[in-house]
This record gives structure tokens, sequence and C-alpha cells, in this order.
């Protein structure tokens, strides 16, 4: 159980970067890849508690690395459009 309590801790303190006013965007994205990573070992430890074969795992991770890719994506247009990451740099109208 000392693992549960370690995904649970390591979820919130992701979900606590993630809601705190962050300026930049790329830690907004590492919060969000961490949150992912929580998940991710929730899952595992959850199949491997009802000894599931462990497909799903890689179709999870296949839709992270996209969500990742496409974070990356957005924050290179960003920086290519206004010059830095900066949340204050642009407006959303």
């Amino acid at each position: 159980m000392m693992n549960m309590s370690l995904i649970i801790i390591m979820f919130f303190i992701g979900n606590m970067i993630f809601v705190s006013k962050q300026k930049h965007l790329l830690i907004v994205l590492m919060s969000l890849e961490f949150i992912v990573l929580s998940i991710f070992f929730f899952f595992l430890l959850y199949l491997m508690m009802v000894d599931y074969n462990m497909y799903m795992l890689m179709v999870f991770l296949v839709f992270s690395v996209c969500e990742g890719a496409l974070g990356l994506s957005i924050l290179v247009s960003m920086i290519r459009t206004h010059g830095n990451d900066y949340f204050q740099s642009f407006n959303l109208i």
C-alpha cells in the first residue's frame, strides 16, 4: 500500500503545479506529463493486482506520447510566433 500512497501523492503534486499560476508553458506541460506518469503507475499496479494483460498500458502509452508530442508542437509554435513561452506575452482573443 506504500506504492498506492506514493502514486496518490504524485498525482496531487502534479495537479497542484498545474493549477498554480505558472507563467511558462513548459512547466505546465511538464506537470501534465507528471500527472500522466502517475496515472500510468496506477494502471500498472491495478493491472498487476487483478492479473490482467498489459495491452491497455500500451494503448495508454501511445495516447500519452501523442499528447506529449502535441504539447511540444504547441510550445514550438508559440515560441516561433511570440518569441518566448510566457503566458503574459500573447492574447487569447
